[in-house]
Formats: C-alpha cells, sequence, structure tokens
C-alpha cells in the first residue's frame, strides 16, 4: 500500500497554466506545464506560468513531465522550466513532440531529455506505469495518461470529446477507457470548461458545413483569422476549399512552418495544387490564412483593416471570417474589431460560442467518461470554479457519493492512504510567474502597479544639480512630465512644482553637512504627491535625480 497525493500548481479556477502533480510515495509525476494569457490590465506581460519551486525542491524525485497535447494551455511553460531544471524527462506523443520542438527552436533550446511514446504503450516506473489511451481532440495525437498504482488508477483525461466520426489521429478508443475503468480507478481527474453546456459538444465541434455555406454565399476573397494549435479546423476548412475552385494562400512564417509539418507528416492532407503564393493573393476567391496567437488577439486582422499590412490590402468584396468561437477574457477586443470592420462595409463573419463549441466535454461527454472509469474518488479540473462545482453535480448525478467528490483550489493537496482519502488540511505553496518578453524572471506584483500607475497617471521627473564643494543649486530644479498633464494648458502646476522641489532642497542643504539624497528625494515626492492630488486628482509616478558637479 502507498501513500498519493494530488494537487495542482495551475489549472484550477482558470482557465489555462495546466499544471497536476501526482506525488506516489517519493516519486513525482508531473502532468501538463501549461500557460495562461494575461487579461485585463497586466501591462505589457505576455503570459503567466505556474510557481515551480515545489518542482525544483523536489527535482530528483520527478519521473517526467507527461504533457497530454500541444496546445500552450498544456505544455506553453517547458521553455521556462527547463531554464531551472534542463534534465527533466519530457513524455509526450509524435505530434505533440514536434510542436514542442518548434518551441524549443523558437526560444533557442538545444538540449532537452525528450521521450517520444505512443498510445498503449505502457511506461514503467518500477511498481508504477503509466499507460497513455488516444483521445479526441482538436489537436491530433491527444492523450489520457492511467497511472497504475497498487491502490488503483489515477486517471487524467486531459481535453476530450467523444465524436466517432473523428478518426485517424483524433480517434478515441472507448473500448480501453472501459477496460481501465473495470481494472479499478481510485482518483478520476476530468476536465470542467463545459460543464455548463447541456447534451454532447459533437457535433457543435464541426463548422464544415457553416463553411461551405459562407463560401457559396460570398463568392468574394476570404481571410480567415484561424488559431493555429487547432488543427482540426485547419482540415475542415482546407477540405471545403478543396470541393472549390479556390485556393488557400498563408500567411506568416510560423503557421506556414506548421502547415507544412503538419502536411509532411499527414496531420492535413490537401491537394498541393490548391496551395497558392503571394502571386496568388489578390486572386478572386482567394482564401488568405492569418493566424492570431491569443496573447495578441486579433492584430493581424486590426493591421490589415488599418491598410498596414505589408501584403494585403481590403476592397468591399472582401470577406472576413474569425473561424474560431470567442473565448473568455477579449469579448470587448472582438467587439471593436468587428466595429471596426462593419464601419468599412465588410462581409465580417464569426462563430457563435454557444452554437459552435471547441473540443471540450460537455454534461453527456462528461458522463458517459465518469461511466466508463467507475471511479472511486472524483476530481473536477480545468474552468473556473463554478464550472467545476457543475462538474461536481454532474458527478452526483451519476451515483459518485458526495464525500467522494473532490473539490479544491490550486496548492491544496489530495491525499490517499491505502487507498482512502485523508483529509488532512495540507497546502502546497503556489503562485503566478509574470513573464515579459523572453525573460524567465517574474515581473511580479510591484513592478505590474507601476506600470498600472504610469498607465493611468503618468511620470514626473524632477531634476536638480548641485555644486559638489558648496552644495550651491547650479541648475533646476526642472520639472518634466509625460502622460500627466499637458504642459502647455497647465504651466501654473509645473512652476508651483519647481518652487515646492527648490524649497525642499534648500531646507534640506547645510553648508558643510554631509547631504543626506535619499531624504530630499522622499520629500520632494511626498510633497509633490500631495500637491498634485489635490490640483489634479492623480497620482503620478514622481522622479527625482539630484547630481553633483
Amino acid at each position: 500500500m502507498s501513500k498519493i497525493k494530488i494537487f495542482a500548481l495551475g489549472g484550477l479556477n482558470e482557465d489555462g497554466k495546466n499544471m497536476y502533480v501526482v506525488s506516489v510515495d517519493n516519486d513525482i509525476f508531473v502532468f501538463d506545464a501549461g500557460l495562461k494569457y494575461p487579461r485585463d490590465r497586466m501591462l505589457g506581460i505576455d503570459y503567466i506560468i505556474p510557481n515551480y519551486d515545489y518542482l525544483k525542491k523536489n527535482y530528483k524525485n520527478i519521473k517526467g513531465i507527461f504533457i497530454t497535447h500541444g496546445h500552450e494551455s498544456n505544455m506553453g511553460a517547458l521553455s521556462d522550466i527547463l531554464s531551472d531544471m534542463p534534465n527533466v524527462a519530457i513524455y509526450a506523443s509524435h505530434f505533440t513532440m514536434e510542436i514542442i520542438r518548434m518551441q524549443f527552436k523558437a526560444d533557442k533550446i538545444e538540449k532537452a531529455n525528450l521521450h517520444e511514446i505512443k498510445a498503449y504503450y505502457k511506461l514503467e516506473f518500477g511498481d508504477i506505469s503509466i499507460y497513455p489511451i488516444s483521445v479526441s481532440h482538436s489537436i491530433p495525437d491527444s492523450l489520457c495518461y492511467v497511472l497504475n498504482t497498487k491502490d488503483g488508477a489515477i486517471v487524467y483525461t486531459g481535453d476530450f470529446i467523444f465524436d466517432p466520426g473523428m478518426q485517424g489521429h483524433y480517434s478515441m478508443d472507448i473500448g480501453k477507457l472501459a477496460y481501465v475503468g473495470k481494472q479499478g480507478v481510485l482518483c478520476l481527474l476530468n476536465e470542467s470548461l463545459y460543464a455548463n453546456h447541456k447534451g454532447y459538444t459533437s457535433p457543435n465541434h464541426r463548422v464544415n458545413h457553416f463553411i461551405r455555406e459562407q463560401f457559396n454565399l460570398y463568392p468574394g476573397r476570404f481571410i480567415m483569422s484561424v488559431l493555429p494549435a487547432h488543427i482540426f479546423r485547419l482540415q475542415e476548412i482546407f477540405d471545403e476549399v478543396s470541393s472549390t475552385n479556390r485556393k488557400i494562400v498563408v500567411m506568416g512564417k510560423p503557421l506556414q512552418d506548421l502547415i507544412n509539418m503538419c502536411l509532411s507528416s499527414h496531420y492535413l492532407s490537401i491537394n498541393p495544387a490548391k496551395i497558392g503564393d503571394l502571386s496568388n493573393i489578390n486572386d478572386k476567391g482567394v482564401v488568405i490564412l492569418i493566424s492570431d496567437g491569443k496573447e495578441k488577439p486579433y492584430a493581424n486582422i486590426e493591421r490589415i483593416i488599418k491598410g498596414n499590412d505589408k501584403y494585403i490590402k481590403v476592397n468591399e468584396s472582401d470577406t472576413i471570417f474569425i473561424t474560431e468561437p470567442m473565448y473568455l477574457g477579449i469579448e470587448k477586443r472582438m467587439v471593436t474589431i468587428m466595429d471596426e470592420i462593419a464601419k468599412m462595409n465588410l462581409n465580417v463573419i464569426s462563430l457563435s460560442n454557444k452554437k459552435h463549441l471547441l473540443e471540450h466535454p460537455s454534461r453527456e461527454d462528461l458522463m458517459l467518461m465518469i461511466n466508463l472509469m467507475s471511479p472511486k474518488y472524483y476530481f473536477p479540473i480545468k474552468g473556473e470554479y463554478k464550472e467545476q462545482y457543475r462538474n461536481a453535480e454532474i458527478a452526483g448525478k451519476c451515483g459518485l457519493k458526495k464525500e467522494n467528490i473532490i473539490l479544491k483550489q490550486n496548492g491544496d493537496v489530495v491525499t490517499f492512504v491505502n487507498g482512502e482519502l485523508i483529509n488532512n488540511g495540507e497546502h502546497v505553496d503556489v503562485d503566478e510567474i509574470l513573464i515579459d518578453g523572453k525573460s524567465s524572471d517574474d515581473i511580479g506584483e510591484l513592478v505590474l502597479k507601476d506600470r498600472e500607475m504610469l498607465a493611468e497617471n503618468g511620470i514626473v521627473i524632477v531634476c536638480a544639480t548641485l555644486n559638489k564643494e558648496t552644495k550651491e543649486i547650479i541648475s533646476g530644479p526642472q520639472v518634466l512630465t509625460r502622460g500627466f498633464i499637458f504642459v502647455r494648458d497647465n504651466m501654473d502646476i509645473v512652476k508651483e512644482s519647481e518652487v515646492v522641489s527648490l524649497q525642499v532642497i534648500k531646507n534640506s542643504i547645510t553648508k558643510g553637512d554631509k547631504v543626506d539624497y535619499n531624504l530630499i528625494k522622499q520629500e520632494i515626492r511626498e510633497k509633490l504627491g500631495k500637491y498634485f492630488y489635490q490640483e489634479t486628482d492623480s497620482k503620478p509616478i514622481i522622479i527625482t535625480v539630484i547630481q553633483e558637479v
């Protein structure tokens, strides 16, 4: 018998940043290592990853990081993790490994401990084994992981739907899932993102008929925005283009590289004659594919409609087609873009996030997975807490006892001893690492707060020069502002600021004594801060620069 601990470093009560840890005695297994993109006013932040200090402290006990599929919410943090743990073993299917290699190449990571695995080939780790099973998702070679222990299996489903029509690299072996359930599942970790959606996700994830209708309605040129990671959607577009006289032109090297890799590895299929180049970009009926990452949604469309794109100039016969439903956090951005397109009298098409779903399990999918697995304990993961709670309700309707349904937050440890749940209140410290640019260093809340202040209230710089020997003021103090007030209309505020600063400097300087410049800077900030708030109701960042010559 063993002691098993399960907890999330990221992924609970949020969309993205998935990282789940299963500890069996002294062995640690990590499932997924994802990122999420910032919302609202996280100025300058490119993406967010889980704080993985726990993994660094227990580096020697980690048997591997097991990636379910090639979406950034599940593997996007790997490059940052490898900067601290370069030899950690990474396990993934062939297609997922290709995506990882492309990411590592872009991030200039030359060496990594990569292990390409196949579904239904068991991985042995002493008395513990991991059995990967293929599941259907929007990206090929997606996997569910079954961690077999002496007390039963821990099953992490990853992202999935039930759709018998998705074959080949998208197929799911329901028989294998049922077999695992009959062998005994101690705990099932099942995603919650669409727990509020009734019925099955399929066939609402398919849009090929909708694409066909749009091609028939609008004979002109199509500019289609795609998410590159959703390969299933790309194949739908290719299939519909193949039945027309249209050609496809792929814009942007990252998207071109991805599609070329998929075509050469037979993850995508299309008649090569249907692929055009820049010479076809203004052809009537051509389909132009552009991609946008979630960190900069619709940036390429915005550049095109503003006339700033080097190659694409829109005209009134064009149709702009956003091929993925709107996701949480970008509603305002999408409405603004749609409004700008409408002003240009262009056709614009977008998918409803109620009618057109992504490949995540809805209620009936979740119930079917629960029935196949017959778990002793059920752990809703992935999604906001209200979605986890709804997932827990679904499990209750499937016959699971309330005390066997586990609702947790990031860092809360679920402990099993001899196959029984022990509520000991254990918690692992968790946090977020805010990444700006290519640096793996955490930006931190203080930097983010400064950026918010700069964005809202601007900056004021006070400069003065003193004689090194006599401490007399040679020049200044001069007050410069950026993003705070319009100087031409507020010269009285600037002049008064200089007077206040001058008085502080004079009162703090005594001939022959050592000058505490830090104290002067602090007093200038305090007095000017109060003055600015009194006059403008704003609190700009105030920087004081005093030098001696």
